[in-house]
């Protein structure tokens, strides 16, 4: 019996395995062997004392577009020295932090690199990398020689949001909300769910074999399947204070999934969504010690709905809260959202419907529905007319099980 001991038993799969035993009158006997898993009560692991999760790569690159968000906010900064933090050197003094410094990872090259949707569509991938040289260009050349110029249709500069300026281009696009909430599906959702998850990276090459036979990768305390798991756990829970236990500061820990994960918790229609993604990591990765691949394939189908599900949410959130502020008058609160929502609209290219195992939005439709967005009116989202973002919203939920109504609480 294969147990990890837990408090409560939330989940019990008994097997049973034939042996093939006759006596002389045939007689079949049966032998019940019972494997269950349970899911720990914190994502802790070990062999021979040794903690066996690692997943520091995933905490850097997310420091890294952390220090991005900033960025985008210093008008001294150039293409260039932007570009060169989105695509990091070894070496390069482009972040405060000294350890992301002498890093040798960056952003860039885990754009859409999935092995599950970009291993073979390298022009795409190319393409949604310079999507975000693209933002980076449009902030440099179009907003910050208007820093101070107020925003107006057609104008690009400031607008405020209550007391907060927003730095918006003459369409009304904030391109760090296009960046960073892109950035949350090209890189953390794409490498979480269509990469690290994968069965073709889980159980590549050797994996499964050693796994069964504990064997790990040389000098490292875990086997190659259980880190490939730990580095998708990384992209959701790696800036945590304490990752063995995130759900204390779930949507405190970053900009990125971690904090709209976080913001679920507070609507009632989707509570409970950060505890069952977490419950589901725990599980899996627990499955992968007792060797239950099954299990474990079952826990990948349930975080691929709710991190693709909870994009969808705050897509269709943003475009549906941002008629209040139009019909109020806070035309800046009202540009925030839409530029939002143009994010979350962007990253839905990279969730996932686990039955189908395709994106639940292909790149072609995404595009179709970010140009509406900006083309629908001569002033893009100054003027959108509120029946395209309803025809958008519902065209988007239509995908997900929730309704437009349940995510514009």
């Amino acid at each position: 019996m294969i147990l990890l001991k837990n408090k409560t038993v939330l989940l019990s799969i008994s097997l049973l395995t034939l042996f093939g035993s006759c006596s002389d009158d045939d007689d079949t006997v049966v032998v019940a062997i019972e494997n269950t898993v349970e899911v720990p009560a914190n994502y802790s692991f070990s062999r021979n004392g040794e903690s066996t999760v690692s997943f520091s790569g995933q905490t850097t690159r997310i420091q890294m577009a952390e220090e991005m968000i900033t960025a985008f906010f210093e008008p001294t900064n150039t293409v260039e020295s932007l570009n060169a933090m989105y695509a990091h050197e070894e070496g390069a003094a482009n972040f405060s932090n000294n350890a992301l410094n002498s890093s040798n990872k960056n952003i860039k090259s885990k754009v859409a690199t999935s092995i599950d949707f970009f291993a073979a569509n390298a022009a795409e991938s190319a393409q949604i990398k310079q999507d975000f040289e693209t933002f980076i260009a449009g902030q440099v050349n179009e907003v910050f020689p208007a820093w101070e110029t107020l925003a107006t249709p057609g104008v690009p500069g400031q607008i405020a949001e209550g007391s907060t300026p927003r730095y918006v281009n003459a369409k009304g696009l904030e391109y760090d909300q296009a960046f960073v909430k892109g950035l949350m599906g090209a890189l953390m959702t794409d490498q979480m769910l269509n990469n690290y998850l994968s069965t073709a990276v889980l159980d590549a090459g050797q994996n499964i074999e050693n796994n069964n036979s504990d064997t790990t990768e040389e000098g490292k305390p875990y086997t190659t399947m259980e880190h490939k798991w730990d580095e998708g756990y990384g992209y959701l829970f790696g800036n945590a204070p304490n990752a063995a236990n995130p759900l204390e500061t779930i949507g405190d820990d970053d900009n990125y999934l971690n904090k709209y994960l976080g913001r679920q918790e507070g609507d009632p229609d989707f509570a409970g969504a950060s505890q069952r993604v977490f419950n589901a990591f725990a599980l899996g990765r627990a499955a992968i010690v007792a060797k239950n691949y099954e299990l474990r394939n079952t826990q990948v189908e349930i975080i691929r709905k709710e991190i693709s599900e909870m994009i969808g949410i705050r897509a269709v959130y943003y475009l549906q809260i941002a008629k209040i502020g139009f019909t109020s008058g806070e035309i800046g609160a009202a540009l925030h959202d839409l530029s939002e929502g143009y994010g979350f609209v962007y990253s839905l290219q990279f969730s996932r419907n686990p039955e189908t195992n395709q994106p639940n939005f292909s790149t072609a439709e995404v595009n179709s529905y970010l140009a509406t967005m900006l083309e629908t009116s001569p002033n893009g989202l100054w003027d959108i007319p509120f029946e395209t973002l309803d025809e958008l919203s519902n065209t988007i939920a239509a995908r997900f099980d929730f309704t437009v109504a349940e995510a514009n609480n």
